[in-house]
């Protein structure tokens, strides 16, 4: 059998004394990489100053002495905040609306959890025509259910109780809980519940055991939502509370305004009472919250 012989691979050619070596490949810069930082770092900047500057203005109100016009808190003096959480009441106020805020997430978390577990898991006649009056609910403002609201509470006998506003609250937080909630469950597989039926737990237990450890960023989403809402808001306590017993924080800061003058310390003061809660309750859960809500806001 005659083979032909392999011809032997020519040389590579001669690099050349004058030809310069070949350069490696440059790695590509993503479009940001182009941008100076000063482009980035200036409008931050000028928000942040923004930003910060009313937060300044409260603070040197808060502690600069009354009368006072110098534009640095010194000498700084606590006689405001002793003034509106003895004089004005609002040890009381802070602590009802504590208790609201409490039992509004409480109570919007767990109908949100049940509601949304059904919109994910079940399937039912009505559940779009559902779906879509959960979302109109959104676009009704809550000045318009203040009158049936207050007919309701008053046949209760419910009208200066705290459980008015609770109800309410719950009530007005409730569609948007239920529809974040439904999503984030969808975002759990199926299969991991049917695989712990299958080693025998019910479905109450495989909810509790498999899905609910899941679904602790948007838990903690939706109630601290419902949470800063029902801290926040004014129209509710304001319409069916009258005994300044029950009063929140909102309807305190609005006592210390008159027609005829305004204590900006004392107001300023009750404003940073407001607000130091709700930071501090964001420092912990912010890791959880944007996990949450980023995970809430696509359908898996």
């Amino acid at each position: 059998m005659i083979t032909e012989a392999a011809t032997p691979a020519a040389p590579a050619p001669a690099r050349s004394a004058a030809e310069p070596p070949s350069r490696p490949a440059r790695k590509k810069h993503r479009a940001w990489d182009e941008v100076p930082r000063r482009h980035i770092y200036l409008p931050l900047g000028v928000y942040l100053l923004f930003t910060l500057i009313p937060f300044y203005w409260i603070l040197l109100f808060a502690l600069r002495p009354a009368g006072s016009t110098s534009l640095v808190p010194w000498p700084m003096t606590t006689v405001h905040f002793e003034k509106v959480w003895t004089d004005r009441a609002f040890g009381t106020f802070f602590q009802n609306s504590v208790l609201v805020g409490v039992a509004t997430l409480l109570a919007t978390t767990l109908v949100a959890l049940a509601g949304g577990y059904a919109l994910a898991r079940f399937d039912f006649r009505v559940k779009r025509v559902f779906m879509l009056a959960l979302l109109c609910s959104q676009f009704v403002p809550g000045a318009l259910l203040l009158v049936p609201l207050f007919e309701i509470f008053a046949g209760l006998q419910m009208i200066n109780s705290l459980g008015s506003v609770i109800i309410a609250e719950t009530v007005f937080q409730l569609p948007l809980s239920i529809i974040l909630i439904s999503n984030f469950i969808k975002n759990v597989p199926y299969s991991l519940e049917e695989a712990a039926w299958v080693d025998g737990c019910s479905r109450m237990r495989a909810f509790r055991v498999v899905v609910l450890p899941l679904l602790r960023p948007g838990l903690i989403a939706v109630g601290s939502f419902a949470f800063v809402h029902s801290w926040n808001h004014f129209l509710f306590a304001l319409m069916f509370l009258n005994n300044q017993e029950k009063q929140t924080i909102p309807v305190g800061l609005n006592t210390l305004m008159s027609a005829d003058s305004v204590d900006l310390g004392a107001l300023a003061a009750g404003g940073i009472i407001a607000a130091v809660p709700v930071v501090i309750v964001f420092a912990f859960i912010q890791k959880w919250l944007i996990t949450g809500f980023s995970a809430g806001a696509v359908k898996g």
